[in-house]
């Protein structure tokens, strides 16, 4: 099923946020992001391969301590530079990362990239590979899932150098549609040249 992107008009956002400088330049994207993210991606957040794959993942990761993270982090990690990736692979693999991958790829070019966290940062599913597989020491776990906000963290946009595209990552805490309870967070980037 191809899902149907909301576009939202904004005529140069690119041109604007490149040719400005300073906090008004990185403020600038943060509506048409935020308006994005509410109209095309928050109602993945209750789908049940995301939901049920990150409890799946916090059953199954319960037991684990910061020295258990950090192996786990360092294993990918040595994945992502090495010729065999069999946990890299599982993940890829997983229906979470299928049901990602394909929201993506229906965005029509304004999703760079879509991964879920559990509750302790480590990635669930994803469209693509991350460099790390902990996201627990970064603001977009930190200020989502960590803090348990409710409110989006929008990132800056930057420059991405071996694409030269303007993006974003945008962040938001995933809670059970049964509970209410924190269950883990989402990172999408947001390509905002297409946007």
């Amino acid at each position: 099923m191809k899902t149907s992107f909301r576009s939202i008009a904004i005529t140069g956002l690119a041109t604007v946020l490149l040719a400005s400088g300073g906090a008004a330049a990185q403020e600038a994207h943060v509506g048409p992001v935020t308006e994005f993210f509410d109209g095309n991606v928050r109602a993945w957040l209750a789908d049940p391969a995301i939901v049920d794959a990150i409890k799946a993942q916090n059953a199954a990761h319960a037991a684990l301590a910061q020295a258990d993270i950090d192996a786990l982090d360092q294993k990918w990690r040595a994945e992502v530079d090495g010729g065999d990736r069999p946990t890299i692979d599982a993940v890829l693999g997983n229906a979470a990362s299928q049901f990602l991958k394909g929201k993506q790829e229906s965005a029509g070019g304004l999703v760079t990239e879509v991964f879920i966290m559990d509750n302790k940062g480590l990635n669930v599913g994803q469209s693509d590979v991350t460099s790390d597989y902990w996201q627990g020491d970064e603001a977009k776990w930190q200020k989502t899932f960590g803090d348990k906000a409710d409110a989006l963290f929008v990132d800056e946009a930057e420059k991405d150098e071996s694409t030269q595209m303007l993006q974003s990552q945008v962040s938001s805490i995933i809670k059970d549609p049964a509970s209410g309870e924190a269950i883990g967070a989402i990172t999408i980037g947001v390509n905002l040249d297409a946007l």
